[in-house]
């Protein structure tokens, strides 16, 4: 099968300047990139002076499937992906039964394969069903398939725990990928303790309850050489303390979601629980230094960190609703609206985040468009303005903050090696086996 891309603009790698490229896709690889391409035996796609980008990669999504089919599945998770301009998706063990056994890791590894619309590369549990206890058996796990370990959706409390893992990760080469929450500080909070928390009488979640964290890990990490993976970062603390181990030349990498880039406690507007997620969106100044992180290299990448959650269960109200907000369909757009196009980055500096970077952080041989590399492209139309819409997502989660939010640059064709897995102009194309 072959597919001919033509009239594109792709970033030049030299000026970060958008120029006119055709893309030649024969299979699953990108044959050829050249100012003019002629194929006759191609489907010809004329993608009109959109922009075309390698497909965007997250590390942090959370596709509940097994246990908890009724937020997501693999499937609706991965449709999702790919509406969202994503091909490559790690999703996280904080399932039921957790990722802790070879069976499960086949399991959703052949689901995603079945499903197509994108590439899900599994993170195995730390811990046997992430108590926090008992290392799981990573050797096995890594031959089934995870590509990280982590206990996301908890923090690792004992630190010899957490340095035995550090050990059997790092002789292993896999990366420990840190949900970094002290429980003696956290546990009971619902958001930030801040304003908002004051003004509602709210119990809030101290920065300190990551950062003591960070801090901890770092330094158990430090002697070990493992590379060690910031989930999530929302903290100032936090990215200070990331920065100061990356000067000493450990390896240490941080990862940070959309809604911490555009949010602080101060937005919410009242005790909407849509605005609820772990860790809470913090104050003015830590979306400050995050956003600062993020462009001085100190934040690695952007990730989603999707959680998708039923309806009901979010009206239950900012207490009792569980933590996390939906962002595959949504991350690029509101990230070029309201970074890229503020002047906080560049759009060469906001794809590289979501592409290459993550790629290369996770050795992962995707995230870049070239010759001779897998076909995950991305095309987005750069001015097309509409409202975020809940009710439009193909995730099975609504549960987001930015619903009504006007954002510019939406994914309109998505292909992964090889297929279209999302088009906007619903073109049909039959999946090759």
């Amino acid at each position: 099968m072959k597919i001919l891309l033509k009239n594109g603009q792709v970033l030049d790698e030299q000026t970060g300047k958008l120029i006119k490229k055709d893309i030649l896709i024969v299979g699953e690889m990108i044959a050829k990139i050249a100012a003019e391409i002629e194929d006759e035996e191609a489907e010809v796609i004329d993608v009109d002076g959109k922009f075309v980008s390698a497909g965007f990669i997250d590390m942090h999504v959370h596709l509940r499937e097994p246990g908890f089919e009724k937020k997501e599945t693999i499937e609706t998770g991965t449709y999702a992906a790919a509406r969202g301009g994503f091909t490559t998706v790690a999703c996280m063990p904080n399932t039921r039964p957790p990722i802790d056994s070879v069976e499960i890791v086949q399991d959703i590894l052949a689901k995603a394969e079945e499903a197509g619309y994108a590439r899900v590369l599994p993170i195995g549990a730390i811990t046997i069903r992430q108590l926090g206890q008992e290392l799981t058996d990573m050797e096995a796990l890594k031959a089934a398939g995870v590509i990280a370990v982590s206990d996301d959706g908890v923090g690792v409390q004992s630190s010899k725990v957490m340095k035995e893992a550090m050990r059997k990760a790092h002789s292993l080469g896999l990366p420990v990928v840190a949900h970094c929450e002290d429980d003696t500080l956290a546990k009971g909070g619902c958001v930030h303790d801040g304003e908002f928390a004051k003004r509602y009488g709210l119990q809030g979640i101290p920065s300190e309850a990551e950062s003591i964290h960070v801090a901890r890990d770092i330094l158990l990490a430090e002697d070990i050489g493992v590379h060690y993976h910031v989930c999530h970062i929302s903290a100032e603390q936090s990215v200070r303390l990331v920065r100061e181990a990356k000067a000493r030349g450990q390896k240490v990498t941080a990862e940070v979601t959309p809604h911490h880039l555009l949010l602080c406690d101060e937005d919410i507007p009242e005790p909407d629980a849509m605005y609820k997620m772990n860790p809470p969106l913090r104050s003015k100044k830590d979306r400050a230094a995050l956003i600062q992180g993020l462009k001085d290299g100190t934040i690695d990448i952007i990730a989603t960190d999707h959680a998708p959650h039923m309806v009901s269960e979010k009206a239950q109200g900012m207490e009792l609703a569980p933590f996390g907000v939906v962002g595959l369909e949504t991350a690029f757009p509101l990230l070029y609206t309201h970074l890229v196009l503020t002047g906080e980055l560049t759009l060469a500096e906001l794809v590289e985040k979501m592409t290459r970077k993550p790629a290369e952080l996770f050795g992962l041989p995707y995230g870049v468009l070239a010759e001779g590399k897998s076909a995950d492209i991305t095309v987005i139309d750069l001015e097309e303005e509409r409202p975020v819409d809940p009710n439009t997502f193909k995730s099975k989660g609504r549960n987001t903050p930015f619903s009504g939010w006007q954002c510019k640059g939406w994914p309109v064709l998505t292909i992964y090696r090889g297929n279209i897995t999302w088009d906007q102009a619903d073109i049909v194309v039959t999946f090759e086996e």
